[in-house]
């Protein structure tokens, strides 16, 4: 019988485990272009090195004022100590020379030195992630943030990162008093929890944000579909004292219970992209729709739609008092579910 393998075999595989752990200390690759994300992992990258070496300089490096030689040069140990970290930004247009100089640099990094490449995802430059991730260089993604269903869980991880907590309705409530932009949605996130002590919530939101009406607007069809009066009424009535128009109460009340009638009228078993298409709204409102539905009935359903046609006529002139004619309504919608 032939013995396979040995303490040769051993000793080559620890000796690979520990390489591939030191570069995945040394060496850390960037992917992707949403800024703030990225400028986040460098951040922390260079946060970690000055923990244990205070001292660090970190050093950015574009490709346009690297020459051969440079990262050869910049990663040599130097006569007067201190780490280093060296950030090479749009990693991806490096091109062929200065690429292979940073793999060799990778198979066996300095002991003082991290390397972050920030490389913006796609095919050009290829070679660099390729090469990197086969050395086991640790690897960070920061893709663009474009679903609706990322921004929300972005907004939520936000607000845990601050020390507060918020529902999934009232970030998408702050989505669509923001907008997109993680920067601003970051900092509306910290000022929040700062100003609410943690506790993030629809009303919240309204406070501070409340110069978008549709905002409010929405909040209080939620509310008043999802069959909590007192909150409904409390958020109609900021909503009026801050400005918004009667008008797009109604029509956010209009778009909540036409939602009910809409997803409660689909055909059963219809579910994803398919029923989506066929009623016009993104999967991530369906299941909100679906979840509110729990509590109506066919002819509940009805009963709203016809208390919001009511209050449509009556804000548009029909009524006297236009606010009373809102809080009539809501508590109509509120009974109707029940």
């Amino acid at each position: 019988m032939q013995w396979r393998g040995g303490a040769g075999d051993v000793a080559r595989g620890r000796c690979r485990a520990w390489h591939a752990a030191r570069v995945s200390e040394a060496i850390t690759l960037i992917v992707g272009d949403e800024e703030l994300l990225v400028e986040r992992a460098i951040g922390e990258v260079a946060a970690s090195v000055r923990a244990r070496d205070p001292d660090a300089e970190v050093i950015d490096l574009a490709p346009g004022g690297l020459e051969p030689g440079r990262i050869s040069e910049l990663t040599s140990p130097s006569l007067f100590g201190g780490g280093k970290v060296l950030v090479i930004r749009s990693a991806q247009d490096l091109g062929k020379d200065l690429t292979a100089e940073v793999l060799k640099y990778a198979r066996d990094p300095a002991d003082d030195v991290v390397l972050v490449a920030v490389h913006h995802g796609g095919a050009k430059g290829k070679a660099l992630v390729d090469g990197l991730t086969k050395l086991k260089a640790r690897k960070i993604a920061c893709p663009k943030v474009t679903k609706m269903g990322e921004r929300v869980d972005f907004v939520r991880a936000e607000i845990r990162r601050s020390g507060g907590k918020i529902s999934p309705d009232a970030a998408r409530g702050l989505l669509d008093a923001v907008g997109n932009d993680l920067r601003e949605l970051a900092a509306a996130c910290s000022q929040l929890v700062a100003d609410t002590g943690g506790k993030v919530d629809d009303a919240a939101v309204a406070r501070y944000y409340r110069g978008r009406a549709e905002v409010s607007g929405f909040t209080v069809a939620d509310k008043a579909i999802d069959g909590h009066l007192a909150e409904a009424l409390e958020q109609l009535r900021w909503a009026l004292a801050t400005g918004v128009a009667p008008v797009l109460i109604v029509s956010a009340l209009a778009q909540g219970v036409r939602g009910l009638a809409k997803v409660g009228g689909a055909p059963r078993g219809a579910r994803g992209a398919a029923l989506a298409k066929d009623l016009g709204m993104p999967p991530w409102k369906i299941e909100r729709v679906q979840k509110q539905l729990r509590g109506w009935s066919g002819d509940g359903v009805a009963r709203a739609l016809t208390a919001v046609a009511e209050a449509d006529a009556q804000v548009k002139g029909g009524a006297a008092d236009p606010a009373y004619a809102l809080e009539k309504t809501v508590a109509d919608i509120v009974a109707a579910r029940g």
